[in-house]
């Protein structure tokens, strides 16, 4: 991709509504553009990262045994007020009438859609255990949406859904997608912690928080220096780890991903049964387990970010390798660029030319802005020498070498 071809609109300074260090970032490396409050265009950079998290997850999902669907986004509220979360989540629902009197939420979350699918085609223990899971857009009328995508009124979640015989069944499904978790997260290049916590309007009795530390998080956990054991900020509670008997400390936090034990709190109310071996009738035994997509590009930017701008880790980044020739006007030097443009391209490798007529000093702020991983840069003293110079945007080591040297050393780089 050409720079002069796609839609990069990086700003010198931040807004003043942006609040958070990733808040910035994005809206400063032209991620994404606020619509109105809570409500985020995704630009072009924005939507490739959301896309590369999109796909660690339905990578590590599928290989977890989830199958993927997709549900409405429009709920009728007569399923909500079956469970009573119509009126324990009533305030942050928007709900409207529409034109046949119908009563409609836009979906918040999707407990009670996915039991009522499942209850009128699953009626056997042959047909358990079940995990089924989307990717989805939510909504949530935010009393006070804050830090850019972190917390929206329009937002992505992946939310999964167990449905098992018995509960030695749950208790292996919850396990796979917790580790699944683990390795969704590390691919993100995220430090994060697991956290026993509360179901709260959830449900069930048992659930893990996943939270990543982060300055602008609104949870706070307490977190063993030595162990890393964590646990639930609450006042009056010891302060040692039970582990190592180390003084425990506060740490800021946002939660990404939260799996629960749900049991049969959905299933008994709306009536999601099946016929074990014997021919009696049971409620099926669920688990529920969600991942803030959107969110997750905040928070990797806030745990991957110095003073010049946004650090993408490998898996993550919009584009591998951005190719600075440093004066598009020197026809010789254009021309090896698109070259090596193309030669990355032909090995699969997503790659940003920076055909800008701009002075160098605005490219090299640009690229470590949008955070590319890898540097190519081109100017006319490297080609006299025929080699060209390579910039790992992370660790701001260099290397000058020639152009074969130097695809063997971005291959590398990527084969980690």
């Amino acid at each position: 991709m050409y720079w002069t071809k796609t839609f990069i609109p990086t700003l010198k300074e931040a807004p003043q509504e942006a609040e958070s260090k990733s808040h910035q970032l994005m809206l400063r490396a032209g991620l994404v553009r606020m619509l109105m409050a809570g409500a985020y265009s995704y630009l072009p950079l924005g939507l490739k990262v959301l896309n590369n998290i999109e796909k660690i997850i339905r990578q590590e999902m599928n290989a977890a045994g989830a199958n993927e669907l997709l549900l409405p986004a429009l709920q009728p509220l007569e399923l909500w007020t079956k469970t009573g979360r119509d009126k324990t989540i009533g305030d942050v629902m928007i709900r409207f009438t529409d034109r046949k009197k119908r009563n409609i939420c836009l979906g918040p979350t999707h407990e009670e859609v996915i039991t009522d699918l499942v209850k009128n085609h699953v009626s056997s223990y042959k047909q358990l255990p079940l995990v089924l899971y989307q990717i989805q857009t939510k909504f949530r009328d935010e009393i006070r949406p804050r830090f850019g995508l972190v917390r929206a009124c329009e937002f992505i979640m992946k939310d999964a859904y167990s449905f098992d015989q018995d509960e030695v069944g749950l208790d292996k499904d919850y396990n796979i997608m917790f580790e699944a978790y683990n390795r969704i997260f590390k691919r993100c290049g995220l430090d994060f912690l697991s956290v026993e916590a509360d179901s709260g309007i959830m449900g069930g009795n048992v659930s893990h928080e996943f939270m990543v530390p982060a300055s602008c998080g609104e949870d706070v956990v307490l977190v063993c220096p030595k162990c890393k054991t964590a646990r639930p900020f609450k006042e009056a509670i010891e302060q040692s780890c039970a582990k190592c008997n180390a003084k425990l400390e506060k740490v800021n936090s946002i939660e990404v991903g939260h799996i629960f034990k749900l049991g049969t709190k959905y299933s008994s109310v709306l009536g999601a049964q099946f016929l074990d071996a014997k021919g009696v009738l049971k409620p099926v035994i669920m688990g529920c387990y969600g991942i803030g997509v959107s969110r997750l590009v905040s928070t990797i930017i806030e745990q991957n970010n110095d003073s010049a701008g946004i650090i993408w880790p490998s898996e993550i980044t919009p584009y591998h390798v951005i190719v600075m020739p440093l004066d598009v006007t020197d026809p010789g030097m254009l021309e090896v660029s698109k070259e090596i443009h193309g030669k990355l391209t032909e090995k699969g490798f997503e790659v940003l030319l920076d055909d800008r007529d701009e002075r160098a000093g605005v490219k090299f702020k640009d690229a470590d802005l949008i955070g590319v991983p890898l540097q190519l840069i081109i100017g006319k003293e490297s080609l006299k020498k025929n080699a060209l110079e390579l910039k790992n945007r992370r660790s701001q080591e260099k290397m000058i070498q020639p152009p074969e040297k130097i695809l063997e050393e971005i291959e590398r780089f990527y084969e980690k």
